[in-house]
């Protein structure tokens, strides 16, 4: 079946997509060419950005796509929405080059909108063949809802396909409700969506589940099991060969899962067989874990 998100999950993602104040990627070698102009910012070192407690929220690190990031960078620029405007063109044209060289999230091919407002240009990077739009806060205000919606949807396909199994009717209400549908808000992963599924407290779908935490709390209730006969109730783990899981899911029967990839809210809740589901980790070792 196809999914799609609704109008009102769409209107939050236009929200909270583009954040506020932009940030800039660059080389300690481009420090000389804004040195005048960086009065007005914040120069942030990298390993103090990544330690900063204002700049590790899940959005930014979901806009910005920072484990895409350029190791190559060195220092972030924090501006408000006006400063890019301000600056003079050469500065600026280069700024948004090396944005794309450091692989800074929030660029999109210009095949991506639906319409080109002249405006829309200001922000354009030339890549041999390809034409890219660099987003920044300013630019994203001055879009039109239409071309918004357009992108969010064209984008959000990239992360996950808008289809899925039918939810079976035998599902428990509280899992039924998420079934097929599309968060709000970032942050929430796979292993978050296992442990919903498994205890049944609700709050938790929404969290942003680390690793340990997740068989800290599942080995209160499962165990691991030597089988390949799934039985509802089940929960699947990948793990790469120093232990660490990947990905998670829980089995509602059929060979079905209640299964999100990634912690964006462009990755959906949704019901997929296992099929379509082990390949995509299939570099990774599997295990079963039952209930007690």
């Amino acid at each position: 079946m196809n999914i799609q998100p609704s109008e009102t999950q769409l209107e939050k993602w236009i929200k909270k997509y583009v954040p506020e104040k932009d940030l800039f990627f660059i080389q300690d070698e481009d420090l000389p060419l804004f040195e005048e102009v960086i009065g007005q910012v914040l120069l942030i070192p990298k390993d103090e950005f990544f330690n900063h407690a204002s700049y590790r929220q899940i959005q930014l690190a979901n806009s910005y796509e920072y484990w895409n990031l350029s190791k190559e960078a060195n220092f972030v620029i924090v501006a408000s929405e006006n400063w890019i405007k301000e600056l003079p063109p050469s500065k600026k044209e280069r700024l948004l080059q090396i944005q794309l060289k450091m692989n800074r999230g929030l660029i999109f091919p210009l095949s991506y909108f639906s319409e080109v407002p002249l405006f829309l240009k200001e922000n354009a990077v030339n890549e041999k063949e390809d034409e890219w739009i660099v987003l920044t806060a300013d630019l994203w205000k001055r879009l039109s809802v239409t071309i918004k919606e357009h992108l969010m949807r064209k984008y959000a396909q990239q992360w996950d396909r808008w289809t899925s199994e039918e939810t079976p009717e035998y599902l428990p209400l509280i899992i039924k409700k998420y079934a097929n549908t599309f968060p709000t808000e970032g942050g929430s992963n796979c292993l978050a969506a296992t442990l919903f599924a498994v205890s049944g407290q609700e709050w938790i779908i929404h969290e942003w589940v680390h690793p340990q935490t997740f068989k800290e709390k599942l080995s209160r209730t499962h165990q691991l099991v030597e089988t390949t006969d799934l039985i509802e109730g089940d929960v699947a783990a990948w793990e790469s060969a120093d232990g660490q899981i990947q990905h998670a899911s829980y089995h509602i029967g059929n060979q079905l899962f209640f299964n999100k990839n990634g912690q964006t809210f462009f990755n959906p809740w949704k019901v997929i067989h296992f099929r379509e589901l082990q390949p995509e980790w299939s570099q990774y070792a599997i295990s079963i874990y039952r209930q007690k």
